[in-house]
């Protein structure tokens, strides 16, 4: 097979397949989500987010780096024909998911309330114990998935995640619904939404383990016998995984610091300046607040955390949109890193080169209309989506975070190219570096009263806005002849603007005769996407080289005249 189809087999393929199923778990997430916002109310939905950002977090340390890890050496030891070896590489991993995942464990549920206070929410504490079994059924599930596409095979992942997407639906939403129903707080209807996930890794990681038997018994004959020490495979999995887990669990140590910063600093704005609350004048009644002030006591401190439950549930609405574009990244970068490594592995650099331009590309494609879409249409698309939300609290914070939606997708790409060419320290450093810009300007954005929750996205621009440009400059410098931003972006930045602006006016125009926001954003959305996609053929913002890494990119060239 040659390199071209090996890249084919190998990138897209997976990609593709990965894609299909991500598409089907975000469409399923949104049946959870948007109804469990509705039912739960937005200071539930705070509880809900803080509980699941603790456990993003720890889930993150357990099982970010390790499956690339595996992943990587799987498809290395494959490629070179050394099945014995690849077993060997699967069962050392596996023990290791299985202690940070059982460590992982202890914290979350002994733990609990200590974490819970932490974010400024005592009330998530429920969801972080309900929570904790399922760090540990996803750190062997993780193995499994990595053991898979280490074979290129993304099919078993993609069935595992959507069902763990029917279990939460399912299960979740019910508990939730039937909880609300029986009288009980939005924080316990919380927890109830979060059992879902916790059954659904059970339920997938059953999936998984069928999976590697059967793919385990149709396994080729071993071309080389030699396999490595345990010790030395577990040395080469953590110097790749340790530098790949700061990348990943950056980014939800961030939001984890930032999200407990900005309900504090709310929390503390809402007590010590009553000018800060004009900027929520209509939305929010103030009066028991002013009264508990007056009166004294620990009753204003109570009442402030839940005015901030119910502006940070807001913004968490706003997160679960905004989070969109940044998920369906995620069948480029678990496609790449293996793709890139095996092309290397075969010296093929003209392959790897190709792979991670189309990737950045593809990013482009989907992330910059995404984002464009989001920030136009910020109000109207939270008026549509929840109705316990108010659009004039969420719907700037949606336009604002659509901006930075850019700006993580391409960061996230970037991220996966640069471990793959072995440059896995500086993605930690950049990241690094704009986590701290996230945390100090929202720290001391928030607190103002003239600003407030508004200020928590523009902590997101700034932070991933930077991170992306250094990647972007770092992976120019490390592929030798790589294309240049305006030959990578320059038609999709022309055809997302040109769309953004037919978003905008089609919805303008259609408001001024159509009392209905869901005709009239749904209409706009419709027209984007024709202008959009019409633009992208007309401008040739996608190569017949690109195209041909795709299933079936010949025959979409040929049609599209490309």
């Amino acid at each position: 097979m040659s390199s071209h189809n090996t890249a084919k087999a190998t990138f897209f393929g997976g990609a593709a397949i990965l894609a299909v199923g991500i598409a089907v778990v975000k469409v399923i997430g949104l049946f959870y989500k948007i109804p469990l916002v509705n039912v739960i109310g937005d200071a539930g939905y705070a509880d809900f987010s803080n509980a699941y950002y603790i456990y993003s977090v720890l889930l993150t340390v357990s099982t970010a780096g390790l499956p690339v890890a595996l992943s990587k050496m799987v498809s290395e030891a494959n490629t070179l024909g050394r099945t014995d070896q690849v077993h060997k590489v699967f069962r050392v991993a596996l023990s290791a998911f299985l202690l940070l995942g059982v460590l992982s464990f202890l914290i979350m549920y002994l733990g609990a309330d200590r974490l819970a206070g932490l974010m400024g929410d005592s009330r998530a504490a429920d969801g972080i114990r309900v929570l904790s079994p399922a760090v540990v059924c996803v750190g062997c599930l993780a193995a499994f998935r990595g053991y898979a596409q280490g074979h290129g095979n993304m099919t078993p992942t993609a069935v595992s995640q959507i069902i763990e997407a029917l279990c939460k639906l399912v299960l979740g939403l019910s508990l939730a619904v039937y909880l609300i129903r029986l009288g009980s707080e939005d924080y316990q209807a919380a927890a109830g939404a979060i059992a879902g996930v916790t059954v659904g890794t059970i339920l997938a990681l059953g999936y998984m383990v069928l999976n590697y038997v059967i793919q385990r018994g149709r396994e080729p004959a071993c071309l080389d016998r030699r396999t490595d020490s345990a010790g030395s495979i577990l040395r080469t999995l953590l110097a790749i995984a340790i530098p790949i887990t700061l990348t990943s669990s950056m980014v939800g140590i961030v939001t984890v610091i930032d999200s407990a910063l900005v309900q504090g600093q709310l929390q503390k704005a809402l007590l010590t300046n009553q000018d800060s609350w004009a900027l929520y004048g209509g939305l929010i009644d103030f009066a028991p607040l002013s009264a508990a002030l007056a009166a004294g006591g620990e009753q204003a401190a109570d009442l402030a955390e839940e005015i901030s439950r119910t502006l940070y549930g807001n913004y968490s609405g706003a997160i679960t949109l905004y989070n969109l574009p940044s998920s369906l990244m995620v069948a480029i970068t678990a496609s790449v890193i293996p793709a890139i490594s095996a092309a290397l592995t075969r010296r093929d650099r003209s392959g790897s080169r190709r792979i991670a331009a189309a990737s950045l590309r593809m990013c482009a494609l989907v992330a910059l209309p995404a984002g464009v879409g989001l920030f136009v249409l910020g109000e109207p698309i939270i008026k549509l989506i929840f109705h316990t939300l108010d659009p004039q609290l969420a719907g700037p914070l949606l336009s604002s975070l659509g901006i930075a939606s850019i700006f993580v997708c391409l960061m996230m790409v970037c991220n996966s190219i640069l471990q793959a060419y072995g440059f896995i320290n500086l993605p930690v450093v950049i990241m690094l570096l704009g986590g701290v810009v996230k945390i100090v300007v929202n720290y001391n954005l928030v607190i103002l009263p003239q600003v407030g929750i508004y200020g928590a996205p523009l902590g997101n621009i700034l932070c991933f806005g930077l991170v992306c440009v250094l990647d972007l400059i770092v992976v120019g410098r490390v592929i030798p002849r790589f294309p240049g931003v305006l030959t990578l972006f320059g038609k999709p930045v022309l055809a997302a603007a040109a769309m953004g602006a037919a978003v905008w006016g089609c919805y303008g125009l259609a408001a001024r005769v159509i009392s209905s926001n869901a005709v009239c954003t749904l209409a706009s959305i419709a027209v984007g996407g024709v202008v959009y996609l019409a633009l992208i053929v007309l401008l040739r913002a996608i190569t017949r080289d690109e195209l041909a890494l795709m299933p079936k990119g010949d025959k979409i060239a040929r049609l599209l005249k490309l």
